[in-house]
């Protein structure tokens, strides 16, 4: 079983995993640039963390910018910060995450998303290590490693006009191919395990629902994964989770009706309002941990309460209070 060294861990028992974590190790201490492909959810940041952690720069800070969740005319000043009165709202000057990763390394995730100008900025960036704010006119030098990591293919967004084929040069001396989980189903008991560990949840997993686990083919890879484990945390009582535990994706022949046996129907919204009510309980109000282990955004979690909310105003309070505010 591979594991990577230091605080960052990456759980695997897969052979061709192995050598990636291996070659991981041999880049670490020097400062070639490295470029980690792989779909949404394989872990494609805990590489990148670990290269950093085994780098010189350790003692550093590793800053990261998720590109395709910002809009491009945000992306230049969240990367090289801005001048106060630079544009509308620009109110003080802003150092960016390049400024703040200085001696460190930065983790450019999804660069694929990145439109042409703020490419062709950063390639400037890389070729002379140095930047200016936005709105700025002075040259700010600073000494960073850049690791890039994206979910599509790269060579063929440059063939298509989408991505300069120059900066691809630029950031991928060294290329790291994360598999899917679906092509390294031997680490899902592994993984399992692993996350069911984690805050000290004593459940075990049935030899046959641990062979449905194996067989699904995890379209939202390890994420997906870790998101199941923590909903058999909260939703199984039972010290073991059986087949019958497994949700529909899982487990499709559950959808038929076995026996004749009276049906009390619930609609959707009271079924989903039921189960987030739950998984708030378990994780004490926390409303970040809880739309993690759901699988949500943490706006989708406050518009769903502020629902819950409304509903109640005329009902006298209940025990749902605790976790609607």
């Amino acid at each position: 079983m591979k594991n990577l060294r230091g605080t960052t861990q990456f759980l695997t028992q897969n052979h061709l995993m192995g050598e990636l974590l291996e070659m991981a190790s041999k880049i670490a201490p020097t400062e070639v640039s490295a470029l980690i492909q792989g779909e949404s959810g394989t872990g494609k940041e805990l590489v990148a963390r670990f290269i950093h952690e085994q780098s010189k720069r350790s003692r550093s800070k590793m800053v990261s910018l998720n590109c395709g969740a910002i809009q491009d005319t945000l992306l230049l000043s969240e990367l090289f910060g801005h001048e106060r009165g630079a544009f509308t709202g620009a109110t003080a000057q802003k150092q960016g995450l390049v400024e703040l990763a200085n001696g460190g390394t930065l983790f450019l995730d999804e660069i694929g998303e990145m439109g042409l100008d703020a490419q062709s900025k950063l390639l400037r960036f890389l070729q002379e290590g140095e930047f200016r704010r936005v709105g700025g006119q002075e040259p700010i030098h600073v000494d960073v490693r850049v690791i890039s990591a994206t979910n599509k293919d790269l060579e063929a967004q440059v063939k298509a006009g989408k991505f300069r084929e120059d900066l691809y040069y630029r950031i991928n001396t060294v290329t790291l191919r994360m598999l899917p989980l679906r092509k390294r189903k031997d680490d899902v008991p592994l993984l399992v395990q692993h996350f069911l560990r984690e805050g000290d949840f004593a459940k075990t997993v049935s030899e046959e629902a641990m062979a449905k686990l194996c067989a699904y083919p995890w379209p939202g890879n390890v994420r997906e994964l870790q998101n199941l484990v923590e909903r058999f945390k909260v939703l199984v009582d039972g010290p073991q989770i059986e087949v019958s535990d497994l949700p529909p994706p899982l487990n499709r022949e559950l959808n038929e009706v076995v026996n004749d046996e009276p049906l009390t129907v619930f609609s959707l919204d009271e079924i989903e309002k039921k189960h987030i009510l739950r998984v708030l309980g378990h994780f004490k109000g926390n409303k970040t941990k809880a739309a993690n282990a759901m699988g949500i955004t943490v706006k989708t979690l406050y518009n769903k309460l502020a629902v819950y909310q409304k509903e109640r105003e005329d009902i006298r309070p209940s025990s749902e209070s605790a976790v609607l505010h």
